[in-house]
């Protein structure tokens, strides 16, 4: 064995410890970018691989009522190679043992295809049970995922009001299809409260009165077909029959939940990571530059004996990408406990018909190569300058540092502070650089916490501001079709209802600049209370007599501002065209929507006064009797129970972001143990003859560590609040990478967010200080002090 490599291993023995703390900071760094992209990889996968299984759609559509001799126009239309059309309607469903009513979407089944395997577009995947009969009783498929959420199995029962009239539904299978993996209403997924159910679609037909007609339809196009002109066509084609309009599959609600995941967990895969592996090569580069600056001697002792200037340097090279190697071969081991947990989190979210752990060997060779180019950079930093001295100058000890008097004694104020106080002070303020690197480790582990944390300050927020002061009812009710306004006088009368308070909401067509998008209009009562706008920064908003609100994030898009006038095509009934004022723009989190009050909405679209919405305020203690009168109310199609929905959104969010946040605290702490330990380390090392020598002259254990243990407290008290400052830019960075086109995520932080993260690090601190206190207990001060480095 070489010279240098005995030397390798017997310097890498005695750094042990320091070395596993970089090794865990590797390991950390290298986890967090293997396991997260895995995850991202395996999902995609799964997707990908559920999509064409299944035969997703290419192009969705919606409209109130078209007759079916459509198909053959549609299919006619170039580039479209497969036409669907359905019938669906949202329908409230009584579950046994469930006080309040549930939402379901009932879609016709083609019952011939499906027995004779030839389901086309949107292929549902049996999932236990089997596949309905035509019949006299009305059989239905429910998708997997509300099954499981509401413990429903072949076999059982369930009563619908379909159109007005209260059917028993008999579930004989559960299916998972393309076309819902998310099912959502148009808000956040609910399991418990939204389901979609198959059932034959002649006896649909029948029950909506859709009889040679439908509202919905999937397209299938041609391989290398332009999606934009087939939208364009279907949108004309459809126009006069109340198209909502077509969006292709990057804007069907569910595909777009499942990118927007996809995207979110590749930004965490990425930035947190980085953080980990910048901090390994800082740790590296301190460590590394004390072991060069302690062998100057052995260096020049090397040079001597005929050892080259890249001989050298490569051996120093290979300790760090020995430690490095270490770091990586942990990681990896971590990555795949860590991917497989969140996959199985994942899996219980998305549902998909297989979901396998797939970590990709470009994966494992990128992260490779990112530490060992980490561990590279930051031992070459630390040794270019002393391989370059020539032997003479290497032996030679490195010049003493100049210290001169710190502010504190410029100014005269010296002789109020303390000797040690003055010494730690003296060291802090004349290796500033050494110090700020300390900092800004400290800091970033700060940074770290505070970053997997505020996610739950952000989704506590967001429920205060939807359901709290956006909706101030307990219960949204819809209606078959718009009812008068007055209908209010009637929801009043149900068994608790303290007020109600009718809306209406419409899909319009925005033009204005160029620009043209599809969204919702909202029509308030004026002074609503229980349905309202609520911006951001002013909080509720009251709509005025006149004109369109605007949501900020609409008004970005088309370059709208107040005193604009913007063109309004209603979609649905009366498709008229309006051209309106902005007289507000608001600051909401959700949606590229436009508000008005509900009589200028009326009177703008020209169809009369109807609504088909209404918020309530119930009393508690009559919850019971409501619900049962609401499950007898023929044209009440669906449901919203605030509370329900409240209770299921904070179980899933609070264990999936709990689990998350945990994660990401235990890296935090051994990221804070790993630079506090190796900067007491690095501290003590070179300090030690100073210290012996003052043991020797008399000062005790305990104020020799406040010598050397004071200056790492003052970093790390600094280090807080710089730590604070950066978690927060941290959680605005993640946010503007994680933003989508529909969501505006608030960065939220609470106070005590901030200080469970400061104490946490704290609390790292205080357990490595006490690791290298046992080493200053330990100091041999006749060793010490016979050879001074």
């Amino acid at each position: 064995m070489k010279a240098l490599h005995i030397k390798l291993w017997r310097d890498l023995l005695r750094l042990r410890t320091q070395a596993a703390t970089i090794a865990v900071v590797v390991a950390i760094g290298v986890a967090g970018f293997v396991g997260m992209f895995s995850v991202h990889a395996s999902l995609q996968s799964s997707r990908d691989d559920f999509y064409r299984d299944n035969r997703l759609a290419d192009v969705f559509a919606s409209v109130r009522r078209a007759p079916v001799v459509l198909r053959d126009r549609l299919a006619a239309l170039d580039g479209v190679a497969e036409v669907k059309l359905e019938v669906l309607f949202d329908a409230q469903i009584d579950l046994p043992g469930v006080e309040p009513p549930v939402t379901g979407r009932f879609i016709g089944l083609d019952l011939a295809r499906v027995h004779a395997q030839r389901q086309g577009i949107n292929t549902l995947s049996l999932k236990r049970g089997r596949w309905p009969e035509a019949g006299t009783a009305l059989e239905a498929l429910v998708s997997d995922r509300f099954a499981a959420a509401r413990g429903l199995q072949p076999g059982d029962t369930v009563h619908a009001i379909l159109n007005g009239k209260r059917e028993a539904v008999h579930l004989v299978g559960t299916v998972a299809s393309p076309e819902y993996v998310f099912a959502s209403q148009g808000g956040a997924p609910d399991d418990t409260s939204f389901g979609i159910w198959w059932v034959d679609e002649s006896r649909m037909s029948h029950a909506f009165d859709m009889q040679g007609a439908f509202n919905h339809l999937t397209l299938r196009l041609d391989a290398g077909a332009a999606l934009a002109p087939v939208l364009l066509k279907v949108d004309r084609l459809l126009e006069p029959y109340g198209a909502i309009g077509a969006v292709g599959r990057d804007k069907q609600l569910s595909t777009k939940i499942v990118s927007d995941e996809l995207a979110q967990l590749k930004v965490m895969g990425t930035v947190l990571p980085s953080i980990f592996l910048a901090v390994a090569m800082f740790i590296l580069n301190v460590v590394l530059s004390r072991q060069v600056a302690t062998q100057r001697s052995q260096i020049a002792a090397l040079k001597a004996l005929g050892y080259g200037d890249a001989a050298i340097a490569w051996h120093y090279i290979q300790l760090a990408l020995l430690i490095a190697g270490l770091g990586v071969a942990v990681g990896l081991g971590l990555s795949l406990l860590i991917g497989k947990a969140m996959l199985g989190l994942y899996d219980e979210v998305f549902r998909f018909n297989s979901l396998r752990y797939i970590t990709h060997p470009g994966l494992i060779v990128v992260s490779t190569l990112l530490a060992a180019g980490a561990a590279a950079a930051g031992a070459w930093t630390a040794i270019r300058a002393v391989v370059r001295l020539r032997p003479a100058q290497a032996m030679m000890p490195p010049t003493p540092p100049v210290f001169k008097p710190t502010l504190i004694e410029r100014i005269g104020l010296g002789r109020f502070v303390s000797t040690g106080a003055r010494m730690v002070i003296r060291n802090f303020e004349n290796r500033p650089l050494r110090a700020a690197f300390t900092v800004t480790g400290i800091s970033l582990a700060v940074a770290l916490q505070i970053s997997g944390a505020f996610w739950l300050d952000a989704i506590a927020h967001i429920v205060d501001v939807q359901f709290r002061q956006v909706q101030q009812g307990d219960v949204l009710v819809n209606f078959h079709r718009p009812v008068p306004v007055n209908v209010v006088h009637d929801l009043k009368r149900l068994p608790g209802v303290m007020a109600a308070e009718p809306y209406r909401s419409e899909p319009v067509r925005v033009h204005f600049g160029g620009h043209r998008v599809d969204t919702a209009l909202t029509g308030y009562v004026a002074d609503a209370q229980l349905m309202r706008v609520v911006d951001e920064v002013r909080g509720p908003v009251s709509l005025p007599a006149h004109g369109v609100v605007l949501s900020a994030m609409l008004a970005r898009e088309m370059g709208a501002r107040v005193g604009d006038r913007v063109e309004v095509e209603f979609r649905l009934y009366s498709r008229v065209r309006a051209e309106l004022p902005v007289v507000d723009i608001v600051q909401t989190m959700f949606g590229k929507l436009l508000f008005m009050d509900l009589d200028t909405m009326n009177r703008v679209a020209r169809d009369g006064e109807g609504v088909a919405n209404a918020a309530l305020r119930v009393d508690p203690a009559e919850m019971s009797r409501f619900w049962s009168a609401v499950k007898s109310a023929p044209h009440i199609n669906s449901v919203f129970d605030k509370a329900g929905s409240m209770a299921a959104f904070d179980k899933t969010t609070s264990r999936n972001m709990g689990v998350f946040s945990a994660i990401l605290t235990l890296f935090a702490v051994a990221m804070a143990v790993g630079i506090i330990y190796n900067a007491a380390r690095i501290a003590l090392s070179e300090r030690a003859w100073e210290l012996a020598s003052l043991r020797v002259l008399g000062m005790t254990r305990a104020e020799v560590s406040v010598l050397l243990l004071a200056e790492l407290g003052a970093e790390l008290l600094l280090a807080l609040p710089i730590g604070a400052f950066t978690g927060w830019a941290l959680a605005t960075l993640m946010m503007q990478l994680m933003s989508s086109d529909s969501i505006d995520f608030p960065v939220i932080i609470e106070p005590a967010t901030y200080a469970s993260a400061a104490l946490i690090v704290l609390a790292a601190g205080i357990a490595s200080a006490l690791l290298v206190r046992r080493q200053i207990d330990r100091l041999d001060l006749v060793a010490v002090l016979k050879v001074r480095e």
